[in-house]
């Protein structure tokens, strides 16, 4: 006789006691009271038979792989009435017949598979499905402090209730919950500081569940808002959800209706006309007006005119501009903004990197994000001024590959910077600086005119044609890809690459800024 339905220690001691007697599978009946038991997993790691002496004075011990008892812990959780008999059966011949162990299509095994495979997808249902109302009991007004009780009920298929409860006390260790079932009930009591403890008590029945809260109604209201009738694939859903938990789950209410009118509303859908895509960061200022924002574009129009016909923009503004409107490679047509120079208009030194990032799209300003921070803090350690440095981009619109909701770096081509080219040459023009320093092979290539290895290539100053002077290292987005157990080192060494540009950078007063 077992304490309980999930009584593994008391099965173990049992099967123990059978096998050392030699007592067969089909001689065995198994049978449990309605005990509740409170150590359900308090188990060796290794399930090994108890030795016995035998008439004849010999010593027998028995041994089982240790997946067999990851097998009993799961499966003793299914509902079926016969799983003791099919765990002692199964031990049985794996002690009789070795070669049990090496036969994955054995008909015991493949039984014992499945149930434990329904166990642990009960488990996961039960994670899923649990819906949580509040109940302001006794304990919270006597101690409001501890928070209301958050009350669930729901109706499992097997014995998962304590298995799947160290879930839930991860999750919500610092609220008070109770899970309300058939067959038992867990209740989390916190304790003093961070502490708490778990109760197992009787079943209940959904009639002890409290009613449904405002929390409820709120979330009901989300549910048919995010609902999408274009992605809609009832059998999946069905099969993710099953019809059997829907009577518990407050959304179920509007399955149906939502289903039924899909296909309508997928119609509408498509017969709507196609939205414009808002930019998030407008090129113009907010409040202009309509013939302000028409002369704006006309400007920009005459610009790029001029360009084409061999002159440059008289200023960095009217560069800015007219950068906005280039769609001279595919890049410009998915960024939300160019995102040309910002620093002095006289700057002694260029910094330049490669295209700006996701931060910088939608900020408007070159070297703002992950690797900006890192700059910053370069510029702090060499006691240089960021407001007498002009920063600015070979390329001007940020390259990406959407991967879900993120936006994430991809390096522009050779054809792609050449078209950016002009546009980096008409601000060195603009700014005339003493100095450039090329973050990258991206900047490097295109201020120098070949193509840089840049590891072998860092360090040393080149000249250019017009005598400009070009530092080259690394771009700082280099550094927060290397190994963690590597950045120390390879940031002195880049401070050391930028530190010889240090007697070309401005120690009075910048002049205003671009942008």
């Amino acid at each position: 006789m077992l304490q309980s339905a999930t009584d593994l220690s008391g099965f173990r001691r049992a099967a123990r006691d059978l096998l050392a007697r030699q007592i067969a599978p089909e001689q065995v009946a198994w049978h449990s009271s309605s005990a509740l038991t409170q150590d359900l997993f308090a188990l060796p790691s290794v399930l090994q038979a108890s030795t016995q002496t035998h008439g004849n004075g010999s010593t027998a011990s028995i041994k089982v792989p240790p997946d067999f008892l990851t097998l009993c812990q799961t499966v003793i959780l299914h509902s079926d009435p016969n799983r003791f008999g099919l765990l002692y059966r199964l031990l049985w011949r794996l002690v009789h017949e070795p070669a049990l162990r090496h036969d994955p299509l054995d008909a015991d095994r493949v039984q014992a598979q499945h149930m434990a495979q329904a166990v642990r997808r009960d488990m996961h249902k039960m994670k899923a499905f649990v819906r949580f109302r509040t109940v302001e009991d006794h304990t919270f007004q006597t101690h409001p402090h501890g928070g209301p009780l958050h009350v669930a009920w729901f109706e499992p298929e097997h014995y998962i209730v304590e298995a799947t409860a160290p879930f839930f006390i991860r999750r919500f260790t610092q609220m008070r919950w109770a899970i309300l079932t058939p067959e038992c009930s867990i209740e989390w009591r916190l304790g003093s500081g961070s502490t708490g403890s778990l109760e197992v008590g009787p079943g209940a029945s959904k009639h002890d569940a409290p009613a449904a809260d405002a929390d409820e109604a709120l979330w009901l209201t989300y549910y048919q808002h995010i609902f999408n009738p274009a992605r809609l694939k009832l059998k999946m859903m069905q099969k993710e959800m099953p019809k059997r938990y829907w009577k518990n789950l407050p959304e179920a209410q509007f399955i149906s209706e939502l289903t039924a009118a899909s296909s309508q509303r997928r119609m509408n859908m498509i017969e709507q006309a196609p939205s414009e895509p808002r930019r998030r960061i407008p090129i113009f200022a907010e409040g202009t007006a309509a013939t302000a924002r028409a002369q704006a574009a006309s400007d920009v129009e005459q610009i790029l005119g001029h360009m084409q016909q061999g002159e440059k923009p008289l200023t960095l503004q009217a560069l800015n501009a007219a950068a906005q409107a280039c769609r001279a490679c595919p890049i410009g047509q998915h960024a939300t903004q160019a995102v040309c120079g910002h620093g002095p208009a006289r700057a002694r030194v260029m910094v330049v990197g490669e295209q700006p990032g996701d931060q910088e799209d939608l900020r408007g300003r070159p070297l703002v994000g992950p690797s900006g921070q890192l700059f910053d803090r370069a510029l702090a350690d060499l006691g240089w001024n960021r407001a007498d440095l002009f920063l600015t981009n070979a390329v001007k619109h940020f390259k990406y590959e959407p991967r879900g909701k993120r936006r994430m770096h991809k390096t522009p081509s050779q054809l792609e910077a050449a078209a950016c080219l002009h546009w980096l040459e008409s601000e060195i023009d603009l700014v005339k600086p003493e100095a450039v320093i090329a973050l990258g092979a991206t900047a490097a290539s295109s201020l120098i005119g070949r193509k840089v290895a840049v590891m072998s290539e860092r360090g040393q100053w080149f000249s250019r044609a017009d005598g400009l002077r070009v530092l080259v290292t690394l771009h700082p987005a280099a550094l927060l890809r290397a190994p963690q157990n590597q950045q120390a080192k390879a940031y002195i060494a880049w401070l050391q690459d930028l530190a010889q540009a240090s007697g070309h950078v401005a120690t009075g007063p910048a002049q205003p800024g671009v942008g």
